[in-house]
């Protein structure tokens, strides 16, 4: 309904209108309206590309011997499928958040030139580090934030802390649900009595702050939001490759690739057993936050436009 409206809208402004930016599985009657009055359209891709997304979740689960439930952003829907890849086809550019998401259009013969790289932010209002200086007695504690699924690598984590010299005395907290049958998959690690399960938390900036790290070993991603936050809130990144996080391995960062449980355990035990590397990771990343807050990420976005536009003139 919403596409069908703006699709009509567009028609009667069309003078008015510079540049027409989309969402996915609601644009294809924008995008086609806009191609035909000649208005540059960009459609956010929050996400890898939806095939690639569901292929390698859909070979996840079946690693794992569970599945996504039916109707999930991520089961596999050739429906849902079509009306993207159409999407794709009528966009002038992708907005891509992350070099992740755009290598994974890049693999499907996609152009550089359809592909527009932006980013996401946090608030720094709300996402802020607590700068009480770090009792050094404590263990290593460690966070992860989000949909409790094969795709966000929870599983790999788990195996890396259990792995690693950090869960003696340290602490691992995960903040999120579920999804059925994941959990009873992983029920003897989650039982481990350095693992705290927090369900749904309201309060994901004070846990941060809280933390020493955030990990996320997704399988695939768009670029999520929990990354910048929990840089604004001063905690460390341990990230996969496919994490989208804006950040650099070893200078601000630790990252690994997407499934390596044994470079992630190594991690874990480099920053338990070298507090003064957390710390200057930490102090490097806080360094340059300000470089993806919210207005940052509006800035990029603003540029990315006129860029669009630049190219459709020179076209």
């Amino acid at each position: 309904m919403h596409d069908a409206i703006v699709a009509r809208r567009l028609t009667r402004l069309a003078g008015q209108i510079d540049i027409v930016h989309t969402w996915p599985v609601a644009a294809s009657r924008t995008l086609r309206t806009a191609a035909q009055l000649g208005i540059p359209a960009v459609l956010e891709r929050p996400n890898a590309h939806t095939r690639f997304a569901y292929e390698r979740v859909r070979q996840e689960c079946e690693q794992l011997r569970v599945s996504m439930p039916p109707g999930h952003e991520h089961d596999y829907d050739e429906t849902i499928l079509a009306i993207e890849e159409e999407e794709y086809r009528l966009a002038t550019r992708l907005l891509c958040p992350s070099d992740f998401v755009a290598q994974t259009f890049r693999q499907r013969g996609f152009e550089a030139g359809k592909l527009a790289r932006h980013q996401y932010g946090f608030d720094p209002a709300m996402y802020f580090p607590d700068d009480r200086p770090r009792d050094l007695r404590r263990g290593l504690s460690m966070l992860f934030v989000g949909g409790c699924a094969p795709r966000k690598g929870v599983h790999y984590a788990l195996d890396a802390w259990l792995r690693s010299s950090a869960h003696v005395h340290g602490r691992f907290r995960i903040a999120g649900e579920f999804i059925p049958g994941y959990a009873e998959r992983l029920a003897e690690k989650l039982a481990h009595p350095s693992v705290e399960l927090l369900g749904h938390s309201s309060n994901v900036a004070q846990l941060m702050r809280e933390a020493d790290v955030l990990v996320l070993p997704s399988i695939e991603e768009g670029s999520a939001l929990v990354t910048a936050e929990a840089r604004g809130s001063g905690c460390v990144l341990l990230v996969s490759d496919a994490s989208g996080a804006v950040c650099r391995h070893l200078e601000n960062a630790l990252v690994h690739r997407s499934g390596d449980v044994d470079t992630l355990t190594d991690q874990l035990n480099m920053l338990h057993d070298n507090p003064a590397l957390l710390q200057e990771l930490r102090a490097r990343s806080l360094q340059t936050v300000d470089q993806i807050t919210w207005a940052a990420s509006g800035r990029r976005l603003l540029e990315t436009y006129q860029e669009t536009l630049a190219l459709c003139d020179q076209a």
